[in-house]
């Protein structure tokens, strides 16, 4: 089985992904992920949406299963077989916000374990750490505004909508006037930056 990083959207795949894609008879992923590798799979690849992630374990050994953003990062990394990584949504804020990857902790809060994201965030932004928080539409964000409200300043937040995506939208504001999420698709980027 091999698990290929597809990018957090168009135009990340990596030549190695591409490769290996264009030699795939069975592929795997969500909609969306499916969407950014469909143009480099053959025509006689069979292509099914995935509905039941726990399921994924019983696929073919020569199944490719196509992972947004990075497998490695909160994606489908755990799964036995090769892992081909993509250009993950940490990447690509940071290059934006010309952070170093040196000066971040990942939090992830996708999903599930919101409670323990914010309590990570505030933690680690407590240690000096910028915060890349990996969030989902649930996620209780003036929540975590309101503890991170708690901690010394200065605090900048930057809200990371639809990265790579035309819509895409990064607006950095500080504790005091945060960024409020217009979009499903989001990650947050919290500290001193």
């Amino acid at each position: 089985m091999k698990i290929i990083g597809v990018g957090c959207g168009p135009g990340l795949l990596t030549e190695q992904a591409i490769l290996d894609l264009k030699k795939a008879r069975f592929a795997y992923g969500s909609d969306r992920a499916i969407e950014l590798a469909r143009r480099y799979l053959p025509q006689n690849c069979s292509v099914k949406s995935i509905d039941d992630y726990r399921k994924l374990h019983t696929l073919p050994d020569d199944a490719v299963v196509l992972s947004t953003g990075d497998p490695m990062l909160a994606g489908l990394g755990y799964l036995k077989g090769e892992v081909i990584p993509g250009i993950s949504s940490l990447q690509v804020a940071t290059s934006r916000l010309h952070i170093p990857l040196s000066r971040v902790s990942v939090v992830v809060a996708h999903g599930r374990g919101h409670e323990k994201g914010m309590r990570d965030t505030v933690d680690e932004v407590r240690r000096g750490k910028i915060v890349f928080l990996l969030a989902d539409p649930k996620f209780n964000v003036a929540e975590l505004y309101s503890r991170l409200a708690a901690l010394p300043r200065p605090l900048q937040i930057a809200l990371c909508e639809n990265l790579a995506y035309k819509e895409e939208r990064i607006d950095v504001g500080s504790i005091d006037a945060p960024p409020q999420p217009g979009a499903a698709l989001y990650s947050l980027v919290i500290g001193n930056f």
